[in-house]
């Protein structure tokens, strides 16, 4: 197991939840929606001790989770850091830190708890449609793709 799928266990399991909103807010790390240009769909921010998340409240709720879900990654493993923006094409990017942002969303979105009972017969499609995510992420978690 690598340390970022550690990270995310270790959180899941002792807040009881995978939900990128409720993380953030045990963790004391404000979310802010606001109308940011339809390009960026939200970024992270450190100032002053206070982490912030700023989502594109133009997105689907869905997105919004992904987004979340990638800052929180940002949030936890990049704390001190204050990141560009994510824009549409983020999950494409091979920086170090957009990477691990990525991984840590791909281990949040999709629980292990039902890995081999039903993705056996399923297709990454499948998978990225039952948990409404990109399939970039579905591909980074089980075919260790970026």
């Amino acid at each position: 197991m690598d340390f970022i799928q550690s990270k995310v266990d270790d959180l899941c399991k002792k807040y009881g939840t995978r939900d990128p909103f409720e993380l953030a807010e045990f963790l004391n790390i404000n979310v802010i929606h606001w109308d940011l240009h339809y390009e960026i769909n939200g970024f992270y921010q450190y100032e002053k001790r206070n982490q912030l998340i700023f989502l594109n409240n133009n997105l689907s709720y869905d997105d919004q989770c992904v987004v979340c879900a990638h800052e929180l990654g940002h949030a936890v493993l990049h704390r001190h850091s204050s990141v560009p923006f994510m824009r549409a094409n983020t999950l494409f990017s091979i920086d170090k830190i957009e990477v691990e942002a990525n991984k840590f969303a791909a281990y949040l979105l999709i629980p292990d708890e039902s890995l081999f009972d039903s993705y056996d017969q399923m297709t990454i499609y499948d998978i990225a449609a039952l948990h409404q995510i990109p399939v970039e992420l579905v591909k980074l978690k089980f075919m260790g793709l970026y």
